[in-house]
């Protein structure tokens, strides 16, 4: 995977070793990984990322 520019969730710990890191892809598509792990790279699109994080959001209401 191209060099990409790597941003990390605000709920992660403080010690940066129990992080979700997220990238946007050359091809607009949406890049997640674990700190512990950042070999092991998922892609998704947008849409699909949108709408688990809003099934989600509805599950903890």
């Amino acid at each position: 995977m191209p060099e990409l520019k790597w941003i990390k969730s605000s709920f992660s710990e403080a010690s940066g070793n129990n992080c979700v890191e997220v990238a946007a892809t050359a091809s607009d598509d949406i890049a997640l990984r674990e700190s512990e792990s950042p070999a092991d790279v998922l892609t998704t699109d947008r849409t699909a990322l949108d709408a688990l994080i809003r099934s989600l959001r509805q599950a903890s209401a």
